[in-house]
């Protein structure tokens, strides 16, 4: 069972969020919060797998409330909801270390699949957020990426690659037919030679590089 912690300072744009998670018998809302304080507060009180912020929240925004959230309760991966006019926000969480970013007008199984991928250890970017990304990159950023990249092996390519397609890595383990813990062994490797974190800041490398250019 996934459980996740819902924050949203509008008590109709929770209610719809609950609705379309409540589809999925494997996730069920424990806790919500509509500001950034009872936000943390509530993750901290249930340790879920998930917690899903708003950005913009009263008392303490969604940014300052995902911070305390990794510092407080890092077992909990955060992905925000976000809105059109809010991409000055992504550079600051992607620092932070947040799981994903889902769009509040998007697609309902976007919410759904950054829950999942959240919870598997995973990240996620509702595609018009990647598409906001890829179209504000500049050259030498692009470049530098594909540096980077370069200086992995091709079995660590291959991961990263299926890491910006949003894949986990029981999925990835699957997929190239070895063990979880290989592919861990990979991803780490992964993170530590490109200098980031999170796999949302793996997977804007992979962006950033052309390795998402095809399919999975």
């Amino acid at each position: 069972m996934i459980g996740v912690v819902l924050a949203d300072d509008e008590s109709m744009m929770r209610a719809g969020v609950r609705a379309i998670m409540s589809a999925d018998p494997q996730i069920t809302v424990v806790g919500e919060a509509a500001d950034g304080h009872q936000a943390v507060e509530q993750v901290v009180r249930h340790r879920p797998r998930v917690a899903l912020f708003d950005i913009r929240m009263p008392r303490m925004d969604g940014l300052a409330a995902a911070a305390r959230v990794r510092r407080q309760a890092p077992e909990t991966a955060v992905v925000m909801l976000t809105l059109f006019g809010e991409d000055a926000y992504i550079a600051s969480a992607l620092d932070i270390g947040v799981s994903g970013f889902v769009l509040k007008t998007g697609d309902p199984g976007d919410l759904m699949a950054a829950v999942r991928a959240a919870a598997a250890g995973g990240a996620f970017l509702s595609p018009p957020v990647a598409r906001w990304v890829l179209d504000h990159l500049d050259g030498s950023r692009s470049r530098g990426a594909r540096e980077r990249v370069e200086a992995l092996s091709p079995r660590e390519r291959e991961v990263l690659s299926l890491i910006g397609h949003g894949l986990t890595n029981a999925v990835i383990a699957q997929r190239l037919g070895v063990a979880a813990s290989t592919v861990k062994t990979h991803v780490d490797a992964v993170r530590a030679r490109l200098g980031v974190r999170t796999r949302v800041q793996a997977a804007l490398v992979a962006y950033d590089a052309g390795l998402l250019d095809t399919g999975p």
